[in-house]
Formats: structure tokens, C-alpha cells, sequence
């Protein structure tokens, strides 16, 4: 848990930079860290979002893009496969 707030801390220092590439190019970036630092691709989602709207997603904004226009925000899917296998052994 500890490398994924590293992770998001970095990209959020690192995210000015950024500021005038494409997109996709920043959401590809910061989907591959995160994925570096041991989270599942399949827990979390990136979704580029108008700026006015980054805070309706519930997530937390890692990046943004276009000149500041859009915002690339990071959500939990819970989709890491925890508790499975207690789910199926049985008494």
C-alpha cells in the first residue's frame, strides 16, 4: 500500500510536466507505475474526464492533460481476487 501512494505521489509531482502531452500518452504512463509498484491492472481503472466533472468520479485525479482541459482520475475496482479462495473452501 505504501508503493501505491509513492506511485500516486510521483505521478502527482511529475503530472506539470505532462501537462501539454496527448491523453492517452499520460494515462499510459501512469497505468504502467502503477502496475510496477504490484497493483493488478485488473484493480484499479484510469478515466480521462473534463476537468469540471474530475470530482464526480469518486476517485482520486493522478494526472492531468490537454493543458489542464482534462483529468486523468484513479479508482479501486476491488477486483485484486482477495478472499477468494476462503470463499470457496469449505468446513
Amino acid at each position: 500500500m505504501k508503493k501505491l501512494g509513492l506511485t500516486l505521489l510521483t505521478v502527482m509531482v511529475l503530472a506539470p510536466t505532462l501537462s501539454y502531452a496527448s491523453c492517452e500518452s499520460v494515462k499510459a504512463d501512469i497505468q504502467q507505475k502503477i502496475i510496477q509498484n504490484g497493483v493488478a491492472e485488473s484493480a484499479f481503472s484510469l478515466d480521462v474526464v473534463p476537468n469540471d466533472q474530475a470530482e464526480q468520479q469518486g476517485g482520486l485525479v493522478v494526472g492531468h492533460c490537454e493543458n489542464d482541459q482534462q483529468k486523468i482520475v484513479y479508482k479501486r475496482t476491488g477486483d485484486d481476487n482477495s478472499g477468494t479462495a476462503s470463499s470457496t473452501v469449505s468446513p
